[in-house]
């Protein structure tokens, strides 16, 4: 079964803030795989690259470019469940201290 991605937020310190078709949230730390695939590095490295993230087209994924993305059940499966009212907190968070 797919988890489509419907939304995709970039938070602080490499985490990300999913809402998927389902209307369920969940906050995925994407700092880990900096040292599991080389590639991932570049979202440390390349400053404002991490976040530049989208969903990519039929919700199946997220990516950053052509080489750096995570499939939507890698996104399901390894996320930690947030309450829909705080990934709104979050979100509205995040949105205040970027301005």
């Amino acid at each position: 079964m797919f988890y489509k991605v419907k939304e995709v937020h970039p938070l602080p310190a490499f985490h990300l803030l999913i809402r998927f078709t389902t209307g369920e949230c969940k906050r995925y730390n994407v700092a880990p795989l900096f040292e599991k695939w080389d590639v991932f590095k570049m979202l440390s490295n390349v400053n404002g690259l991490f976040e530049q993230v989208k969903v990519d087209v039929g919700g199946y994924g997220i990516s950053w470019n052509d080489d750096i993305d995570l499939s939507c059940n890698e996104l399901w499966e390894n996320g930690m469940p947030v309450d829909a009212a705080a990934a709104d907190n979050l979100c509205a968070v995040h949105a205040v201290h970027e301005e």
